[in-house]
């Protein structure tokens, strides 16, 4: 009986843990989607599979489920946008387009909510703000480091424009651009903001490349 006892404790939390994870998932749903206010404990509860007093259990009220929705949803953001290589402009684009791609509606929804939701999701609108700026300082930091104050602000600013997801969306929705046109003018677009700054400007790999041929043509 003993040895069978760790077994089931541990397939009890892996069942817990897949339920939460489910109930989870149904609220981003219907919060992303504009639904939350309409959906019902009950609704909610039969979309992740499971019953009313399943979903007050782990999470107390339908206020507690969005809390914790809202939590993992920061965290999940965090993980993968923090997850981009410094000083590598190929690579932070690609994962700037990776999160647009999984994340784009929503945060445009998010952003929406700075002028237009409640106290607290104007709140929260402000924190993603927040995240966006500081990946920007992240991922381009060593080059925005080495200019003045007033260059630096400025090519700053222009970073967080050509980086947010309303420029992803203005490519993809009104223009119709693919992934590779959409990486090719970002790249562009940032190693232009640098430009005037020769010694510091960054290179993609295909930038770098071109540099390469350009010293070897000269040689």
């Amino acid at each position: 009986m003993s040895d069978r006892r760790p077994y089931n404790q541990s397939t009890r939390a892996e069942s817990q843990q897949r339920t939460q994870e489910a109930l989870l998932d149904a609220a981003d749903e219907e919060f992303y989607a504009g639904r939350w206010q309409k959906t019902s404990l009950e609704a909610l509860a039969a979309r992740a599979g499971v019953t009313k007093q399943t979903l007050l259990r782990h999470f107390g009220s339908k206020e507690g489920l969005l809390l914790k929705a809202l939590i993992r949803s920061y965290s999940q953001v965090q993980d993968q946008r923090w997850s981009a290589p410094r000083d590598d402009v190929g690579a932070a684009v690609d994962n700037l387009l990776d999160h647009y791609e999984a994340w784009g509606a929503r945060s445009l929804r998010i952003g929406a909510w700075l002028h237009e939701g409640p106290p607290l999701l104007a709140k929260l609108s402000q924190a993603a703000r927040q995240v966006h700026y500081e990946w920007v300082e992240y991922v381009f930091g060593a080059w925005l480091a080495n200019l003045d104050e007033q260059a630096r602000e400025r090519r700053r600013a222009a970073l967080i424009a050509l980086c947010d997801v309303q420029t992803w969306w203005l490519f993809v929705n009104d223009l119709g651009l693919k992934r590779t046109e959409i990486r090719a003018t970002l790249i562009d677009m940032i190693e232009g903001v640098f430009a005037s700054s020769a010694n510091t400007a960054p290179a993609s790999e295909s930038g770098l490349a071109a540099q390469n041929q350009s010293r070897h043509d000269v040689h």
